[in-house]
C-alpha cells in the first residue's frame, strides 16, 4: 500500500519555509524529522507522569515504569526480537561501544582478529580499533569496489580465519546506500566461530528488518533516524551472548546486591542500563515505531525505492554530476552521495541551502570509504518516508542554480 501523500502533515517542521522558500529536507540519513505523535509523547511524559523508573511505588512512577517497559517491547518487536534481548542505549554509537567493551574485552585475546569493512561509519570502526589496541588484536579490512560501492565479497573467505572473533558490518551504507548481504556474511563468519555485529542505523528506519533473517549476533540502531528523539537507541543481542557479558557501566539499577568490595548484577537487559535512563526518549521511540508500523515498513521501502529511481534518473541529466553507489535501486537505500565537477561539496550545500534545500556535505563520518572512492568529500541527499518527487525536483533546480552560480557551462 503506498504511503499517503498527506503524510507530510504529520511532521510540523516540514511545514516551515526558509526565506520564503518551502523547506526541502533531504538529510534524513543524518537525522529524521519527528511526527507530531512523537513530540506529543515527549511533552505528555514531562507534563503528566515525570518520574524515575524501576524505583518508585507511587502511581506516576509506576506509570513511567510501565510505559518505559512497554516501549522496550514495541522496539524489540519492531526488529523481531524479545524484550529481554533489547538494551536501551543513547544510540548506535553507544550500542557498538557496549559490545566492543563488554563482549570484546571479555573474549578477544592477543593475536585474535576483528574484521571490518571499508565502508563503515566511524562508529562501527573506531570502537574496534580501540578494542584491537587494548587487547593486542589485529584489525582486518574487507575492501569496497570503487566502481559500484559494493563490498568485495570474493575476498571474504580469505579474510575470515580461525582467529576471527568479530565481524563488524553495516547493513546499509550511509554514503553510497549499498545494502549489504548481512545473512550471507553472518553465515560465513559463523562458520569460523566469529560473532557478527551489524550497524543497522541506516536500515532499521527504512526497510523491514528481522534479526532472525539477518542471522547476526548483535544489531545496533538509533531512534533519531527513525522518527524518534535524539539520545535514544537500542542494542539487540542474542540472549546467551548478553548473559555472558559483564556490565559496560556501573551504578544504580543494574545491580542485585552491592557490598563494599564486590557486587552482583541483574540479568540483561537491565545489567547494561546503569543509572537513570532516557525515559522520555524511550517512550517516544516506542511511539515512533508504532507510527512506522502503521505505515508499514514494506510501504516505506517501496516509497523510497521509487524516489531513488526517480532521483537517479533526474540527476543523470545534470552535466558534471557523478552519483556514487549501486546503479540498481533494489540494491541501495535512500542515501545519494554525489559530486559536481568544478564545485566543492561544501559550496554545493551552501548554495542549495539558499534555495531552501537541505543536504549534507563532507565525509559523512566515513573517511576510509571516501578515500577508497578517491574523494575527500561528497554532497549527500537522503530521502525518507515524507519526501516526494517534488523534493527531488527542487534538488535538481537547486543544482542547476549551483551550476549557474559558479558559471559552469550548460
Amino acid at each position: 500500500m503506498p504511503i499517503p501523500l498527506d503524510v507530510r502533515a504529520d511532521f510540523p517542521l516540514l511545514q516551515r519555509s526558509l526565506d520564503g522558500k518551502p523547506l526541502v529536507y533531504l538529510d534524513s540519513a543524518a537525522t529524521s524529522q519527528k511526527p507530531r505523535a512523537v513530540l506529543e509523547a515527549l511533552q505528555r511524559y514531562y507534563e503528566e507522569y515525570n518520574a524515575n523508573v524501576h524505583r518508585g511505588l507511587y502511581r506516576i512512577a509506576e506509570r513511567a515504569t510501565l510505559a518505559y517497559e512497554e516501549a522496550r517491547a514495541k522496539v524489540a518487536a519492531f526488529v523481531g526480537a524479545r524484550p529481554e534481548e533489547l538494551v536501551f542505549t543513547r544510540g548506535t554509537t553507544e550500542a557498538i561501544n557496549l559490545v566492543a567493551y563488554a563482549w570484546g574485552d571479555a573474549f578477544v585475546r592477543a593475536g585474535d582478529e576483528v574484521l571490518v569493512t571499508e565502508m563503515e561509519h566511524h562508529s562501527n570502526l573506531v570502537p574496534w580499533q580501540l578494542l584491537a589496541q587494548r587487547r593486542g588484536a589485529r584489525l582486518r579490512v574487507l575492501k569496497v569496489r570503487p566502481e559500484d560501492g559494493t563490498l568485495d565479497l570474493d575476498s571474504l573467505d580469505r579474510l575470515l580465519t580461525e582467529r576471527t572473533r568479530i565481524v563488524a558490518v553495516t547493513h546499509q551504507s550511509n554514503v553510497v546506500g549499498t545494502i549489504n548481504p548481512v545473512r550471507y556474511i553472518s553465515e560465513r563468519a559463523h562458520a569460523v566461530g566469529a560473532v557478527v555485529v551489524v550497524d543497522g542505523a541506516q536500515s532499521v528506519p527504512h526497510m523491514p528488518v528481522r534479526v532472525a533473517e539477518l542471522g547476526c549476533d548483535f544489531l545496533a540502531f538509533s531512534g533519531h533516524k527513525m522518527c524518534g528523539p535524539t539520545g535514544i537507541g537500542a542494542l539487540w543481542g542474542r540472549r546467551e551472548l548478553l548473559e555472558a557479558m559483564p556490565p559496560f557501566h556501573g551504578g544504580g539499577e543494574m545491580i542485585e546486591r552491592v557490598e563494599l568490595e564486590h557486587s552482583t548484577y541483574k540479568d540483561p537487559p537491565h545489567r547494561f542500563e546503569a543509572g537513570t535512563p532516557n525515559i522520555a526518549g524511550a517512550i517516544a521511540l516506542g511511539v515512533a515505531v508504532e507510527y512506522l508500523r502503521a505505515l508499514g515498513m514494506e510501504a516505506v521501502r517501496e516509497h523510497e525505492k521509487a524516489l531513488v529511481r526517480y532521483a537517479m534518473a533526474q540527476l543523470a541529466e545534470l552535466r558534471g554530476l557523478r552519483l556514487y553507489g549501486p546503479k540498481d535501486p533494489e540494491l541501495r537505500g535512500g542515501a545519494l552521495a554525489f559530486t559536481l565537477e568544478g564545485v566543492h561539496p561544501h559550496d554545493v550545500a551552501q548554495v542549495l541551502d539558499e534555495q531552501g534545500v537541505c543536504v549534507r556535505a563532507g565525509h559523512h563520518c566515513a573517511q576510509p570509504l571516501h578515500r577508497a572512492l578517491g574523494l575527500a568529500a561528497t554532497a549527500r541527499a537522503s530521502v525518507y518516508l515524507y519526501n516526494t518527487a517534488e523534493d527531488i525536483d527542487a534538488l535538481v533546480r537547486g543544482l542547476e542554480r549551483v551550476r549557474a552560480f559558479f558559471g559552469l557551462a550548460s
